[in-house]
């Protein structure tokens, strides 16, 4: 099992920029972001593979939010710009030792504890 802990989060206004980081305790095929709004589902936000060669993102993201990593550190990061008020979730880390992409929750194998964003108006 991986341990994942994520970092960055915080309050800001609409057009701002954050940037997550998330720490592994040890390596995985694919990293990635998936984010939970109040009353919502648990959606997907972006992966990463190994490489770097393939990310994948949310259509919602796309163009906004760039996702990269750091093997060597076993870190992913998610940088966030033009947030915007529906942009608010709390953001969990997580990673799936599968090679296959795969944007389901129930596909990843570890989960960090997630960390609070919110994106005034």
């Amino acid at each position: 099992q991986v341990q994942l802990v994520e970092s960055g989060g915080g309050l800001v206004q609409a057009g701002g920029s954050l940037r997550l980081s998330c720490t592994a305790s040890g390596p995985s095929y694919y990293m990635g972001w998936f984010r939970q709004a109040p009353g919502k589902e648990r959606e997907f936000v972006s992966t990463i593979s190994w490489s770097g060669d393939r990310t994948y993102y949310a259509e919602s993201v796309k163009g906004r939010f760039t996702i990269s990593r750091d093997n060597a550190k076993n870190t992913v990061s998610l940088q966030m710009n033009s947030l915007k008020p529906e942009d608010t979730a709390i953001y969990y880390c997580a990673a799936r030792r599968n090679a296959y992409f795969n944007r389901a929750p129930g596909e990843y194998d570890d989960w960090g504890q997630g960390t609070q964003v919110t994106v005034s108006s």
